[in-house]
């Protein structure tokens, strides 16, 4: 791993943006991708993405697609005593939420909160049940609801983790928010610079949705406008290498993961002989994926006349909390696998993925 690709790693896991409040994360991906473009142009609901035109006559436009947005919360209510009622943008364990470090994005300014939790001392005598996210405050210190509203706090702002991202000692694995799917964002930013000066054999539409963890909302608006001939999602999913057995699906160290199918897609058969050809031929390791979640090409082939779409993925473990581990050599075979992709898929490729 170099110095460069893991101070892009920790910049873009360490921007904070939920669901709907993507604004740091793509204004960031605008200034990284407008010099490696020919033109950089966004969607109605904020997706963007870098369009690089090929010069072939009748070449096929490919989308890369990561999704900008994390895990977070939104603010439902203030309660008189200045704490915050919230509801979940994404998926969350309720079990992880207590007692961490968060940031509160205002139109004011952000505000450092934590997540509530009950001192065992308050617990004594008591029947535990499991928490729900609802009954979860957020606390940012606030002596009142009024305190909290002349500090420009407002039902609708958002609450994001807060997470530094550091290498674990082997060197291999790094430790971070986000990863689903920042991984996607650095990915993207890589492959563009690595076929910067390249003709390509398709038009490139490449950069990230807006609202994916709230139910693969963005990636509508982005197909609709940019009307892609072959989809490519680059997404995180959940690594099963603890406590699944041998044969559990997402293993750290063993490669990027080509999904065959999840509840939204179910890879064709053109598709997943395609990228086995790629990979294999360029020595890249990889791994099969059968998932319970889905991704934006689960909503992206069934759009316009059809999309032949794919996954090409990375696993890690513990997703949607604050801390996520993932290992760095699955991240450089992901890498080198979409940079194969980008330069390997033509029209003739385009026409065999067609051939049901």
């Amino acid at each position: 791993m170099g110095d460069q690709t893991f101070e892009l790693i920790k910049k873009v896991t360490e921007l904070q943006g939920t669901s709907g409040f993507e604004h740091a994360v793509r204004q960031y991906m605008k200034e990284e991708m407008t010099p490696l473009v020919d033109r950089v142009e966004q969607d109605g609901l904020g997706g963007i993405f870098g369009i690089k035109q090929s010069e072939n006559t009748g070449a096929p436009k490919l989308m890369i697609a990561a999704h900008m947005d994390e895990v977070g919360f939104m603010i439902g209510a203030i309660t008189e005593k200045g704490l915050f009622k919230v509801v979940p943008l994404g998926g969350w364990n309720p079990y992880v939420v207590s007692a961490q470090r968060f940031t509160l994005q205002t139109s004011k300014g952000n505000y450092p909160v934590v997540s509530s939790s009950i001192p065992p001392h308050l617990l004594k005598g008591k029947t535990a049940s499991a928490p729900s996210v609802e009954n979860i405050l957020f606390d940012a210190g606030f002596e009142s609801r009024d305190e909290a509203m002349e500090y420009g706090v407002r039902p609708g702002d958002t609450i994001v983790p807060q997470v530094e991202t550091i290498k674990m000692a082997n060197g291999k694995t790094i430790l971070g928010k986000a990863w689903d799917n920042r991984y996607g964002v650095a990915v993207v930013l890589e492959a563009l610079k690595a076929v910067q000066g390249e003709h390509l054999p398709n038009t490139l539409i490449a950069g990230a949705n807006v609202q994916e963890e709230v139910g693969l909302r963005g990636t509508k608006g982005a197909v609709t406008k940019f009307d892609p001939d072959v989809f490519m999602a680059v997404d995180c999913s959940p690594a099963n290498d603890i406590a699944g057995g041998p044969d559990a699906y997402g293993k750290l160290g063993e490669g990027f993961l080509l999904r065959i199918q999840d509840p939204g897609m179910i890879l064709s058969k053109e598709m997943r002989d395609f990228l086995l050809d790629t990979a294999e031929t360029h020595n890249i390791p990889y791994q099969y994926f059968i998932s319970k979640g889905g991704t934006d090409a689960g909503a992206a082939h069934q759009m316009n006349h059809g999309i032949p779409s794919a996954v090409i993925g990375v696993c890690a473990r513990y997703i949607h909390t604050h801390q996520t581990l993932f290992n760095i050599e699955d991240y450089e075979a992901a890498r080198e696998m979409v940079i194969q992709v980008i330069k390997s898929l033509d029209k003739s490729t385009l026409e065999t993925l067609r051939n049901h």
